[in-house]
This record gives C-alpha cells, structure tokens and sequence, in this order.
C-alpha cells in the first residue's frame, strides 16, 4: 500500500505531534533558567530610554530650528542691535544657556546674554569648511558640555554678524527616584550629562555613598558599551529598535552590588526616518542611556508551576497514547482486515468464512463480504444471508472512536489552555515597573508641555513679522509659516474687533481677546475632536492676536510610546484632550483614574513623585500612573495632565509568559486534533461510509452499478476488490443462465 495514504499516516501524525507538543510543553513550562532580572524590568529600561533619546532629539532639532528661522526673519529686514537682538530672543524663546553675537571680520563680541560662551572653537572650518555652521558640542571650563548653534545675519547696509546659541545636553528634567540615572554619551562613550545623581547625593549613609560611587563607575562602563552598539546603521543593526524606533535600542546588565544589579537601556538619537537626514540632533551621533539598579530575582518561586509543566507533559503522553491505541483498534485494525479478506475473496479464496468486525461500518462492510462469499460459493443469495455471517442492524460508525480520540485530547487541552498557571489578579508586579510607568508619564507630560511651550513661542516669534494692516502680505507671510510647522492645522490673524484679518489653513474658530484667559486653550466641547489654541499679541497693534490651531493629531503622535499602554491628556475637569489610541472628545476617565489625576494636581510643581499605583479589579491587574504639567512654560498654568494605564499582562512578566505559554499549547493540542482527525475524517470516515453502503447494494443483487476507487488506499484497495467481486457475481449469473438454455431438448443440435 502506499506510504502516504491511508489511515496509517494521519495516526502516525498525530503520534509525531503529541510527541512534539509534549515536548515543547516540557520546554516552555517545565524547569528553566532563572533569569537574574525580569524581562520586563529590562524591556522598561528600554522604552526609558528610547523617550529620553526622542525627547532630546526634538529638543535640540527644534532650538537649531528656531535659531535658524529667527536668523533668517531679522535677514529679511532691517537692521537690528545686536542687544536688542539678543533681548527679543531671550523674550521668545527661554530655552538657551547663552547667546552671543560677534562680528564675522573681526571676531569682537558685540552683545552676550547669560552663560558665557567661549570662542577658542571658532575657527575658519567651523565657518567656511564641508560642514560650515554645522552645530558642535564644546566642554566648558567647568567640565559641562554645551551644544552651539550657529546662525548668519546678514544685512546689506553692513557686515555680517554671528549669532552663536549655547545649551545644554541633558536629559529632560524630570522626577527620578533613587539611583535611577540617565546619562548622554557620545560616539567614542564620553559621558557628556548625567542626570538623576545629583538628586541620590543627598544620602549620607557610608553604604549609600558607596553605592553612588558603584553607580557612576557602572554608568560610565554601560555607556561605552551602548555607544559602541550604537555606531551601526539602524537598518542593519542586529538590535533594531523596539516595535518600530528609528534608532538603535537595547538593554545592558552590569555588575551587581548588596543584592542589587544594575540595568541599562540605551537609545541611539534618530530622525523619524533613518534614511532621512534631516535631523541635526541624530548627526551627532550621541546615545541616551537609562540605568537602574534593581533586586535580583530570586529562583524558587516558580518550582510548583514547573512540575506542574512536567506532569502536563506526561498527561498528554499518556493521553496521546491512549487516543492513538483507540484509532489503531476501532479504525486502522479492522480496515487492514476489511482490506486482506476482500483481496481474498477477490482472488477466489472461499473456503472460510469473512472475519466480520463487531461494529460500524467496518462490520456492515464484513458482513457484506461474508454474503458475497456466499454467493458465489452457492451456499446464499442475494436475498438472504449465507451461513456465518453477522446481523446488519449495527450502526455505530468511525465517528464514534474519532470522537473519544478527541474527547481524550480535550482532557488535556482544556485545562491546560484555561486553567494551567492561571493568574487570576495574583500576580506580583515589581515596583521597579511601576515606578518606571510614574517617571515614563513624566517625561511624556514634560514633553507635551514643552510642545505647547514652543508652539507658542513660535507664534510669539513669527507676530513680530506680521503687518496687520496690509492681510495680502500677512496671508502669505502664515501661509509659508504652514509649512514649515506641522503642529499646526490652521493660523490666522484676529483684530480687535474679533474679525479674522488674515487666515491660513483649515477654518477658524472664535477667539476672545479676554486678559483672564490663557494664551493656550481649549474649546469645542460637544464638537467631534477639541480644539487646541495657542494665541501670540501682534506688537504695535493693540488687540490684534496671531492664532494657532495646534492639531489634535499632532499631539496624539507624542502619546504613542511602546510600553505605556494607553496614555490620555486630560484638563483640569479631568475630561480627555488627546490620547494615544484615539478617544471621544472631552470623555470621561473612569472613577480610579480620575482619583489619580486629583491626587497628581495637588502636587503641581513637585512632579508625579507617588502618582502611580496597582488597580486590581477582579482577575485583571492594571498598571497606571498620572503626571500633570509642571516645569515652567505658558503650557504649565493650564492645569493639564497625562495618564496611563495599561493591563499588567502586556508586561513580560515570568507568570504571564507561562500563562500564554499553556493557552498556546492548549490551541496546539486543538490544531493537532483538527487537523489530523479531520483528516481521518475526510481520508477514511467519510469514504467508509459509502463503501459500506455500495457493499450492501452489491450484496443486495445490484450488479449494474460500477465501482471506482477514488484513493490508492486500503479503502480504495476494498473498492477494488468489490468490483472484482461484482464482475465475478455477474460471470457466474451469466454462466447459470447458459446452462438451462444448453440442457433443453434440441439445444445441443442437429
């Protein structure tokens, strides 16, 4: 018989695969390695990391921008004092440690605010080289480094002048508890800003200070090995950033110290798009890295759910045995005989009688057989049953084993699938994700807050170029503006009167010019999305305000963060503004969460330090965590805060892991029944069927009807020889009716 069909391959599959199943069973959920941290304590780090390297990209790309765009608006008109110069943009813009304008032929300083810059970097390359203008990063006397941008003004009436902007490389400043640092290193590991040790000095226990000083050598030596990770291209790099990041991104472990082990995340600075290169803060070739030193996990708590996985193996070996004897005995056995005693009959063998089976439609096959072999021995016929043959109201077919082979894996696929290792809300999160969920909201508040911030001082930047008594020109003047700002998705000019002088972009809503309101606002409750304001006096025109419409979708892009679950802004009313995963407009946050965003307001100023917590409501665990807008900034007297909250299960969690670890076996084990046991179904079942009825038919009397194997298998062998049988029935008939006719009178001639 052939290999491939049959009922020997299917149950011969399904062996393989229990087997397998079993084995892999064994593998996920038996004894393992203990991993010394969580996996989700270092996916955290991770993420950490990735949201400060963004926040500082947009940080710096955005005060190389506004230097850029300043520069050229006071270009394109008259000349400007340098002090007023600098005056005007400490005013607009309050993000820059210095400024200094000096004079391009002769390198004397014409006006400086703030930090004092030093100048012994300048020098004709910086100035005329491939990379003229290109920003560098100078170490000051104090050993700080500082980023400086530089810009050209040039007026026609006179020389050219040089506006030089310093700041500063570090991480936003957020709230950080104890020991969590974030350091800033450049391509060769240098660490150029830390932040977060300053905030641990306060401790003045010797084993504290030990510790501190364990930290800062661990930092140094993680950040070398992140910036040599990070020297790769992001596309071909072996560790790409997670779920989608632009750069390159990944996890470190250091040395450990009392119990403790530090943990690093690292994130390479990238543009949106790795193949652009529009983004100066990701020439520069810096890595953000994120350290924390957490507990050791300890290794016996998990031994109960891992014999556990064991005996689940030996249950379905023992299950898979029991269901692969139940098909060899109720199906395979019996059609191999069905299969050797037809041959048998085909080739004249009758001198025994067919060995029935005692049930299903291999015994109505048997006994079809046994009545075949009856006729053509003379000792039956078609209207009765010969000698030895069984009854034929036995009706219980292959359906019946197949369903107690797939009862019997259910047995082991059920409670696997649903109730092996189930958590049930028991799960004990660690504080360290926790905590990271509190200071990841943070960063993302600040961030939002500092988008707000700019694009007001944007428009506060671009109202000193308009001339509201000429709209044509202002028109232009916001329409070029448009363009170059996607925060936007309207601008437009508003007199005194409340007219719209001159517009840009989508349609305009109301603006009043109430000193009581803030210059950012919000409006459009019962409207399908809200709409977010940010208003700019226009200089020497009394009343008259530059309005930007920042759109809803621009903010909801800076929510969307791998690890953070869902994250909402939401107003003082604690009514939704923005979210990560879309929202109805000013909708409700539920009753825990709205208690948490209270409890954040009444910390303003102080920064989320205990707002995030567990909310455990029947079997589900959520992580959530709130942080309202502190820092400084217009954005800051809003009253504005972001929440998350994600389900704790999305965290790589080891009980977790082996919860969806017994839901995926358990769907193996159910695959493995389908597919095999549909295949006896559709290969054998099925096809017995028939043949059990075209057997009683030719048992019956009824010659005329032609039988034809579908497979080259044991049913189509049967087949086979049932159509042997019927061409042998029919012979014979022939041969009986020829010999009444040759013994009449007269029949044998003359």
């Amino acid at each position: 018989m052939p290999l491939l069909g049959g009922i020997r391959p299917p149950i011969a599959v399904l062996c393989l695969l229990i087997v397998a199943l079993a084995g892999l069973t064994a593998k996920v959920l038996g004894p393992g390695e203990d991993a010394v941290v969580p996996k989700a304590v270092l996916s955290s780090q991770q993420h950490f990391a990735e949201d400060g390297a963004i926040a500082l990209r947009a940080s710096i790309d955005e005060r190389v921008t506004d230097l850029q765009r300043t520069a050229a608006a006071l270009n394109e008109g008259p000349r400007v004092e340098p002090e007023r110069i600098l005056s005007d943009l400490g005013k607009t813009y309050q993000k820059w440690t210095g400024t200094t304008v000096l004079d391009l032929e002769s390198g004397d300083v014409l006006a400086a605010r703030g930090e004092r810059i030093p100048l012994a970097w300048l020098d004709k390359d910086v100035l005329t080289g491939e990379h003229a203008l290109t920003p560098r990063m100078v170490r000051l006397e104090t050993g700080d480094v500082r980023l400086m941008t530089m810009a050209v003004l040039d007026w026609e009436d006179g020389p050219q002048h040089l506006l030089v902007a310093s700041n500063s490389l570090s991480v936003p400043a957020i709230t950080m508890g104890p020991f969590r640092t974030m350091a800033v290193a450049a391509r060769d590991g240098e660490v150029l800003a830390t932040a977060g040790f300053e905030e641990s000095e306060a401790l003045n226990s010797d084993t504290q200070r030990k510790e501190l000083a364990f930290l800062q050598k661990q930092i140094s030596r993680l950040s070398d090995q992140a910036a040599e990770r990070t020297e790769v291209h992001p596309v071909t790099a072996r560790e790409p950033g997670s779920r989608g990041y632009p750069g390159v991104s990944g996890t470190l472990l250091g040395d450990d110290y009392n119990g403790r082990i530090t943990t690093a995340g690292y994130a390479s600075l990238a543009s949106s798009d790795p193949e652009e290169k529009d983004s100066v803060a990701a020439g520069l070739g810096l890595t953000v890295v994120a350290m924390l030193p957490v507990v050791q996990q300890q290794g016996a708590a998990e031994t109960g759910r891992e014999l556990g996985g064991l005996v689940a193996a030996g249950a379905l070996v023992v299950l898979g045995l029991l269901a692969a004897a139940v098909l060899w005995a109720a199906v395979q056995r019996p059609l191999l005989r069905l299969f050797l005693e037809s041959r048998r009959l085909a080739r004249g063998d009758l001198t025994r009688p067919v060995a029935v089976p005692r049930w299903g439609e291999a015994a109505r096959i048997g006994a079809a057989l046994e009545r075949l072999r009856a006729q053509l021995d003379g000792t039956g016929d078609a209207e009765g049953q010969g000698p030895g043959t069984k009854g034929r109201g036995v009706r219980l077919g292959v359906r019946v084993p197949l369903a107690l082979t797939a009862v019997l894996l259910l047995l082991w696929c059920v409670p696997v699938g649903l109730l092996l290792n189930r958590t049930d809300g028991s799960v004990s999160v660690p504080a360290t994700i926790v905590n990271d969920q509190r200071d990841r909201t943070d960063l993302i508040a600040d961030r939002v807050r500092r988008a707000l911030n700019e694009a007001q001082a944007d428009l506060v930047s671009t109202s000193g170029l308009i001339d509201a008594d000429d709209p044509d020109t202002a028109g232009t003047l916001l329409a070029d503006t448009l363009k170059e700002h996607t925060r936007y998705q309207a601008l437009y000019v508003v007199g005194s009167d409340g007219e719209v002088v001159a517009r840009a972009g989508g349609d305009p809503h109301e603006w009043s010019d109430d000193g009581d309101l803030p210059l950012v606002r919000v409006s459009g409750r019962g409207d399908k999305k809200p709409v977010i304001q940010a208003g700019a006096p226009v200089p020497e025109h009394k009343g008259t305000t530059l309005v930007g419409e920042v759109r809803v979708e621009f903010l909801n892009s800076l929510l969307k963060r791998p690890g953070l679950g869902e994250v909402k802004v939401v107003n003082a009313d604690a009514r939704t503004v923005a979210a990560s995963d879309g929202f109805l407009a000013f909708e409700k946050l539920s009753g825990t969460l709205t208690d948490l965003v209270r409890a954040g307001n009444v910390r303003v100023g102080a920064g989320p330090v205990e707002n995030g917590l567990l909310i455990r409501e029947g079997g589900n665990v959520e992580v959530a965590a709130a942080a309202p807008f502190s820092g400084g900034g217009i954005a800051s007297d809003l009253g504005w805060t972001v929440v998350s909250s994600q389900n704790a299960d999305h965290f790589e969690i080891a009980a977790y892991e082996r919860e969806d670890r017994g839901v995926l076996a358990g769907m193996l084990g159910l695959a493995a029944i389908v597919v095999c046991l549909g295949w006896i179904h559709l290969v054998v079942a099925r096809p017995l069927r028939a043949l059990a009825t075209s057997a009683e038919k030719l048992a019956g009397g009824d010659l005329k009807t032609v039988h034809y194997p579908r497979y080259q298998d044991e049913v189509g062998a049967v087949v086979r020889s049932l159509e042997l049988l019927r061409q042998q029935l029919q012979a014979r008939g022939r041969h009986q009716t020829r010999r009444p006719a040759e013994s009449r009178p007269g029949a044998g001639g003359r």
